[in-house]
């Protein structure tokens, strides 16, 4: 629920979390407005609103894949026509033809496609914790400088806040309005202010992102049985991919994992196992 009751020290007081991610928005807008990270999903049409409701400065950028759902891009297209569509150097195929399969264990392709804007600005994102375990370490301000293994997370709190607020280390900081509300909350927020969503929603998809996204699993099956011609574009960019993969393997005496362009697909989409990393996965990548 968007309002809810806590125990504090104090004793039982309410949240409201839609004025508490107001806050946060407010407690940080620079000059030049917020770099505002849209996707097109439930989350970023959250973090849109709230950006408006606060009244804060900002453009919203969707860094665009070139594996989306075209719904997606449609939804974008006809409902967020002020949103920014930065194209990448290259696309998923290109990169696939050098880099190989992104995977769960291996995911370049977020790094190359959707990291790269904001960079020395403070960003807007809808993560949150209740998306999955990994997300459940993010903080609601964090810092994440040039080299990406040094990061600084800050609480949501007077103290850290104002370290957040004073940080020169270079980088991108990002403020995480929503990050501590569920599912039912930013659906509760969606339908109160009848904000537009994408009609995927309603067809059966929970999250929307990359199809083929090796974090999506064994629903990667219903993708491409739902969008056969992005499964023959992956196909054809493992075509160009492998006969360098198998080059590798030959100097090196290593047994190659697959031999076909079938064989890679089949153990990208069947074979990976969700908690642990599948024999050849680390190789496919090595120089």
């Amino acid at each position: 629920m968007l309002i809810e009751q806590i125990i504090t020290e104090k004793g039982i007081e309410t949240k409201d979390k839609v004025k508490v991610a107001i806050d946060r928005l407010q407690a940080f807008e620079p000059g030049e407005g917020y770099y505002l990270a849209f996707s097109g999903g439930k989350d970023s049409c959250c973090i849109k609103a709230l950006a408006e409701m606060a009244k804060v400065k900002y453009d919203a950028h969707y860094n665009v894949t070139t594996v989306d759902p075209p719904e997606l891009i449609y939804f974008m297209r006809e409902f967020h026509k002020d949103v920014i569509f930065d194209r990448p150097e290259k696309t998923m195929w290109q990169l696939i033809e050098k880099n190989g399969l992104p995977t769960r264990l291996h995911r370049w392709c977020c790094a190359e496609l959707k990291e790269k804007g904001g960079e020395g600005r403070i960003c807007v994102t809808g993560v949150r914790w209740a998306e999955s375990n990994q997300r459940r370490n993010r903080k609601t301000f964090e810092v994440f400088t040039l080299q990406k293994e040094n990061k600084m997370l800050f609480n949501d709190n007077e103290e850290e806040r104002k370290m957040f607020e004073n940080c020169t280390v270079k980088g991108k900081r990002i403020v995480n309005p929503i990050i501590d509300w569920l599912d039912e909350d930013v659906w509760e927020f969606i339908e109160f202010n009848k904000l537009p969503y994408c009609k995927l929603y309603d067809e059966g998809f929970k999250r929307l992102g990359c199809i083929g996204c090796p974090s999506a699993n064994k629903q990667r099956i219903k993708q491409f049985e739902l969008y056969p011609k992005y499964y023959d574009a992956y196909k054809r960019a493992v075509v160009k991919y492998l006969p360098g993969y198998l080059e590798r393997c030959s100097k090196r005496n290593y047994k190659p994992k697959f031999n076909t362009p079938e064989e890679m697909m089949n153990w990208w989409i069947y074979g990976t196992d969700e908690e642990q990393e599948i024999e050849g996965q680390r190789d496919m990548w090595e120089e």
